[in-house]
């Protein structure tokens, strides 16, 4: 995939931030800065590159996806930059703030069901019924690609890179950076990152097949849920996942905390999981050049509150 990730870098250049990388003491890691992206999620990434490839006849009709969040919103940024219509489907318990977001940025709410599964099923069948494409947060190559941009930049401002800590959800951003990070720099670990209550593409790896795993509720909201059964990214995370790391709710919640007192940066619990994922194993890297994605802000109001209580 490193041609296609490549060209999706230069592709969507003209969109998307190229994040900082900071060296934060209080870590004791670099940290790629994706909190900082358009819409607050890496996320944008790989919409705007999926947008990018339509047709003509495809941009005209619109597209579809589902998502209670950051999904949702980068493909609402990345439809509005292009000038073309999108739909996104939610479920009844998604946050009104993050909606109000979505169709702040001109994309029309649509929703279906009490789960994120029932709405996923409707934007599928919406998008059949009316010919338009279906943007998957992560069951998507064109998607991928666009999410591995951040391997791009990483190999670029760091090339003597020894580790990268990334959460894993569907796959597709520890898919993306690892498929392009093994093509230039082999020698690099990449290092999967989960809540030990959501650890879903990390079971099904164990498997060796996309199985139905059991979930908590976990503060990586961002993570959570399970694998599609014809999922591309699962053997995208098989060949390029050196390391996995699982951590608990307390360790999530205190590198939030780490984070807010000595950068004051809000992240949101994604970003926690691989940054106490790499504390966990601070050890082992010591001296040599660590990086941790913090892949998101969009924190719900219940983290926010979990976050400010003492």
């Amino acid at each position: 995939m490193k041609d296609e990730i490549l060209a999706a870098y230069h592709r969507i250049a003209p969109l998307v931030r190229q994040t900082p990388l900071e060296y934060s003491a209080a870590v004791g890691a670099f940290l790629k800065l994706e909190h900082l992206q358009h819409t607050g999620s890496f996320k944008f990434r790989g919409a705007s590159n999926k947008i990018a490839l339509l047709t003509p006849e495809q941009a005209t009709a619109g597209v579809v996806t589902a998502s209670n969040g950051n999904h949702g919103l980068g493909v609402a940024a990345a439809s509005q930059a292009r000038g073309i219509a999108a739909e996104v489907f939610v479920s009844s318990h998604v946050a009104a703030s993050k909606a109000r977001r979505i169709e702040a940025m001109g994309a029309r709410i649509h929703c279906a069901g009490d789960d994120p599964l029932t709405a996923e099923l409707a934007a599928r069948r919406a998008a059949e019924a009316t010919g338009r494409v279906f943007i998957s947060p992560y069951n998507d190559l064109d998607v991928v690609a666009g999410q591995g941009t951040i391997g791009v930049e990483l190999h670029r401002q760091l090339p003597q890179l020894d580790a990268v800590f990334a959460a894993v959800g569907g796959g597709g951003l520890i898919g993306g950076i690892g498929e392009y990070l093994k093509a230039v720099s082999p020698e690099t670990e990449i290092v999967g990152c989960w809540p030990e209550n959501s650890p879903v593409m990390h079971q099904c790896l164990l498997a060796g097949r996309v199985v139905e795993v059991a979930e908590q509720p976990t503060l990586s909201e961002s993570t959570a849920g399970g694998l599609e059964p014809d999922s591309v990214t699962f053997d995208v995370c098989r060949r390029v996942i050196d390391r996995s790391v699982l951590v608990s709710e307390e360790e999530i919640l205190r590198a939030m905390r780490l984070i807010l007192e000595s950068e004051h940066w809000v992240i949101e619990g994604a970003a926690g999981v691989a940054v106490a994922a790499f504390l966990k194993e601070a050890p082992r890297w010591q001296g040599k050049n660590a990086i941790i994605v913090i892949c998101g802000r969009n924190v719900s109001a219940e983290a926010m509150n979990r976050l400010c209580e003492r």
